[in-house]
């Protein structure tokens, strides 16, 4: 992590993360696109999701998820900053010269090697199916249906544990503690994502909240009665209400919320505490 001296009351303990590891490149023209800025509005104009929007211009870089390009070696050009994630890219040239951008992995380095095969050596970048992982390993980037690409554990710093091989299934423990099975025949990058101390950040002032597009979050309490169930009333006053209820009166708060029927829950081994 990187300090600062205590110019400002801000900075004086404003944290970021060391980007010495990254490359001073430029991006792939080719792989950059520009998304739409709509503020957490709809196609009505409606704030369906509150608290975004301003923040730096930014530019999507197409990731590759997928890695389908099977026993074709490939060599670590770059590694970069992407402002849509947490966890750094790797810049890929590959044997046939073409060039994609991957999830960096926490230990790969500019001028490493990588492939994706079925069973590829155990090394940290390397992609491979999981049941030709040994148990113990940490994996990042992994399928949940076989051939969509990479959706579990993308985030900085993010893994999960192969627990044990049972037929066609892998048990994982996920991030988040639970424990669950995937298809054996799904693919997974070895090792942990890149960028673990991001949790470490200290933002230092609300400023910087601002440039990420993320806007004010206001206290129910702090409301009127008309705008929360929480708001109203002289002076700073309790909840007022049996259980905690959001802004339109839904209870939340300890109340499961996943669906009972849902298809995938007979895979789940053991809930995240």
């Amino acid at each position: 992590m990187k300090k600062f001296a205590p110019s400002t009351p801000s900075r004086r303990q404003m944290t970021i993360v060391d980007y010495s590891a990254i490359s001073k490149k430029e991006p792939m023209k080719n792989m950059l696109i520009r998304l739409p800025s709509r503020g957490g509005r709809n196609n009505q104009g409606r704030i369906t999701m509150r608290h975004q929007g301003g923040g730096n211009k930014k530019l999507y870089r197409i990731i590759d998820f997928k890695q389908n390009k099977i026993d074709i070696p490939g060599k670590v050009e770059a590694i970069e900053y992407d402002p849509y994630r947490t966890a750094f890219i790797a810049r890929v040239v590959y044997f046939d010269g073409e060039r994609r951008y991957i999830l960096a992995a926490k230990n790969i380095k500019e001028g490493d090697s990588i492939v994706v095969s079925e069973n590829a050596p155990l090394k940290d970048g390397n992609r491979m199916l999981l049941k030709n992982i040994p148990v113990g390993y940490f994996v990042h980037n992994i399928e949940i249906n076989p051939g969509k690409g990479g959706q579990i554990a993308r985030g900085a710093g993010s893994w999960a544990q192969i627990l044990a091989q049972e037929e066609k299934y892998t048990n994982l423990k996920m991030p988040s503690g639970e424990v669950r099975k995937v298809l054996n025949y799904c693919f997974a990058s070895i090792g942990q994502a890149s960028n673990p101390d991001y949790n470490l950040i200290n933002i230092g002032k609300a400023g910087r909240t601002r440039h990420w597009g993320i806007r004010p979050t206001v206290r129910g309490t702090a409301m009127n009665p008309v705008d929360h169930p929480y708001g109203g009333g002289e002076g700073k006053q309790k909840r007022g209400t049996k259980r905690p209820k959001t802004k339109w009166g839904k209870v939340t708060g300890g109340r499961k919320t996943r669906n009972k029927k849902k298809w995938s829950g007979a895979l789940i081994i053991k809930r995240r505490k």
